[in-house]
């Protein structure tokens, strides 16, 4: 439960750059804390490359949130950030999509719940309007997400000393369901595993070739000059996967595994699967099918995928710059900056990858500035817990080369005694972590 006290003047609210899914939980658990919020977000006067709307916490690559089972290290995620009171994960329940053992949304309904709830908080105020520098308000939160504009970027630059890390992260293609060929698809989960909740399109030795063939040939879109291309590797883009070796798309994204053609009874030679992405149904997304290919492209090579002979795209993929700082020299566990402790940083700009990942560093961070608001010291989360570990491993990372990193089982520490059998090993470390989050917040309700 340590922290670091802010020293210095502290005004008596706390401000918020940037209104994604970090910014959006910091600015909830700021406000629910009794302290005013003030929550920038440049859009709709300034867009980016990828968003579509004005919303806030508006999902711009999967519209899945991954898995609710607590056997998951997302399950566990998500189950200590409801513990803490998660505005994203109560606003994705209120507009659920089938999606298996997944928790996958409406993206636009999504957006609208949060955007709604926000506005009509009493203490929070939504202000329209870019931020190019870096302000003196403090207690200030940078949640700017990967997607930070470059005048903020290069003013986040000044301000840690360090230079602007990047990699990039590509967004996968959205089809209209109603033009889709059923009679070539079938719906199932993997294994049987959960609601049958994917539409499959299963591929013979011939037709995953030819598809191989014709992704390897593809126009990609031009990087510049100056830009060296440094993938996620949760995020690699289908290309770059196949340029690894023909069969490499077949044992990653378009694994068989777990499935069976009902017509032939068969496990297919390969499968590509569509997530629904509405509450409707009208719109699936190629699961993993996140590409740089050229938009004419992407129409000639997806449809070889049988069953998309003639899908008509409502997005294409697009791939845009992801930018995060060096966390592990400028950040402690608290996400206050080492520097200068009034200032937090919060979301994939941090270095932790996903949508709930990032939503759960505001949660900490809005908190955190809440608390120094009312002269208290910021505290870090158990490292027993999903939500610590994960802070730990951006705060105190010590390898050489940083990367972007999920919710995992392997960021919690051994149980003791040590536990050979795996899913033991899980079940040990989710009953600590959730012992151990209930005592942080037995805690919390002390002070």
């Amino acid at each position: 439960m340590c922290g670091l006290r802010m020293q210095g003047e502290m005004s008596d609210d706390a401000m918020i750059i940037g209104g994604g899914f970090a910014g959006v939980e910091a600015a909830w658990a700021a406000a629910n804390a009794g302290v005013p919020v003030r929550l920038y977000e440049m859009r709709p006067a300034r867009q980016t490359p990828v968003h579509q709307t004005p919303l806030l916490a508006e999902p711009v690559c999967s519209n899945s949130f991954k898995s609710t089972l607590l056997t998951s290290a997302s399950g566990l995620l998500k189950w200590e950030m409801r513990r803490l009171g998660s505005l994203v994960l109560e606003c994705a329940h209120e507009v659920a999509v089938p999606a298996g053992e997944a928790l996958a949304v409406d993206r636009h309904l999504f957006a609208q719940a949060v955007t709604r709830r926000l506005e009509a908080h009493p203490l929070v105020q939504i202000v329209r309007e870019e931020v190019t520098e870096i302000p003196d308000h403090r207690p200030l939160i940078i949640a700017t997400g990967p997607l930070t504009s470059d005048v903020l970027a290069q003013a986040i630059g000044r301000l840690t000393g360090a230079k602007r890390l990047y990699f990039y992260d590509a967004v996968a293609p959205i089809v209209d369901a109603l033009t889709l060929n059923m009679e070539r698809v079938f719906l199932a989960s993997r294994y049987d595993k959960g609601e049958a909740a994917y539409l499959n399109c299963p591929m013979t030795r011939e037709e995953y070739e030819t598809f191989v063939d014709a992704l390897l040939s593809a126009e990609t879109m031009p990087l510049h000059d100056f830009e060296e291309p440094r993938y996620f590797e949760g995020c690699l883009p289908i290309e770059e996967i196949a340029a690894r070796g023909r069969e490499a798309l077949r044992f990653s994204r378009f694994k068989p595994v777990g499935l069976r053609d009902p017509r032939t009874g068969k496990r297919p030679y390969a499968v590509v699967q569509l997530r629904q992405e509405n509450l409707q149904g009208t719109l699936y997304g190629l699961v993993g099918c996140q590409t740089r290919m050229k938009w004419g492209e992407q129409r000639r090579v997806f449809r070889l995928i049988p069953g998309l002979e003639s899908a008509e795209f409502v997005r294409y993929g697009v791939m845009h710059r992801n930018t995060y700082i060096h966390s592990p020299s400028l950040l402690e566990p608290t996400l206050q900056l080492r520097s200068e402790p009034g200032i937090f940083f919060a979301g994939q700009i941090t270095g932790v990858e996903g949508y709930i990942e990032s939503a759960m560093c505001g949660i900490v961070a809005g908190w955190n500035a809440a608390r120094l608001v009312r002269n208290l010291p910021a505290i870090a989360l158990p490292a027993e817990t999903m939500m610590g570990a994960l802070l730990g491993y951006i705060s105190n990372y010590m390898g050489k080369d940083f990367q972007p990193m999920n919710a995992n089982f392997g960021l919690l520490p051994e149980p003791e005694p040590p536990v050979r059998d795996r899913q033991q090993r899980i079940a040990a470390k989710v009953e600590r972590a959730r012992q151990s989050l209930e005592r942080f917040v037995q805690a919390l309700k002390g002070e």
